[in-house]
């Protein structure tokens, strides 16, 4: 499989990203999020992180950029969360030097941990808040720490979502939030792994066949949402990238 980025995958290569972008599109339409954690998290099992992350490039900014721009509020919240986003991108391209040059089974097992913790925090369920006169110095830290994450292990939501969540936007608003959150990411993702060597032409190329599935996974997702329950296919989701997360951890020990 590691032979994709070089544009050689064969056909069962192709079928298992493509099938992985499907399920990680669906899974985004129903909840809202996990497109680069289900994708991410998926493909480490095949191939390293890196190559993970850059197919992951083209269909995360797509999806999230559409995910951004159907909110009611972009405006008041690229204010609020500047700093937040600012940190985010930062950090993530000042890091991305730590998942493109790592060797060895490192990477999985860092992206592994992530997994596990933000599984661990969503079925936890807890129910905090941030006081607003907390924002100002409390966004960029977690900001940094969210880039420094996703520079390690490609995975932009730990601690940006619990945080995000944490600043009682109505439900719009952090479905808004979150795709803005994402979109920096995937951008300064990109930017870092480019820096880094790491998104050769043809990751560029792959990324973008990828996008396909990725759109009519989340299509079929959205069309679900109304018709399941979100809380119980949203804990389903935990629990599958808990177990997920604990094999990548284990792997180099198992």
């Amino acid at each position: 499989m590691t032979d994709l980025l070089a544009g050689t995958a064969g056909p069962l290569g192709w079928a298992v990203i493509l099938a992985t972008f499907l399920v990680a599109g669906f899974v985004k339409g129903v909840i809202g999020l996990g497109l680069p954690t289900v994708a991410v998290g998926l493909l480490a099992t095949v191939m390293s992180p890196a190559q993970a992350a850059a197919l992951l490039i083209v269909p995360s900014f797509v999806t999230n950029i559409w995910q951004l721009l159907a909110g009611p509020r972009f405006g008041g919240l690229a204010r609020r969360l500047g700093p937040m986003m600012a940190a985010i991108a930062v950090g993530t391209v000042a890091s991305a030097g730590l998942i493109a040059g790592a060797r060895g089974p490192g990477p999985a097992s860092a992206l592994g941990i992530a997994l596990v913790a933000y599984a661990v925090t969503g079925l936890a369920g807890l129910s905090v808040r941030v006081p607003p006169r907390a924002e100002p110095w409390l966004s960029p830290l977690v900001g940094l720490a969210t880039g420094l994450v996703t520079g390690a292990t490609g995975v932009f939501v730990i601690p940006a979502v619990p945080y995000l969540q944490a600043l009682n936007l109505d439900r719009d608003g952090l479905i808004q939030a979150l795709g803005l959150s994402f979109t920096v990411s995937t951008v300064a993702l990109a930017a870092g792994l480019a820096r880094e060597g790491a998104l050769p032409l043809a990751a560029g190329a792959a990324s973008l066949v990828t996008l396909a599935p990725a759109l009519l996974g989340m299509a079929a997702g959205q069309w679900l949402r109304g018709r399941v329950s979100a809380p119980t296919f949203r804990r389903a989701f935990l629990i599958g990238l808990l177990l997920l997360g604990a094999h990548l951890a284990l792997r180099p020990w198992l």
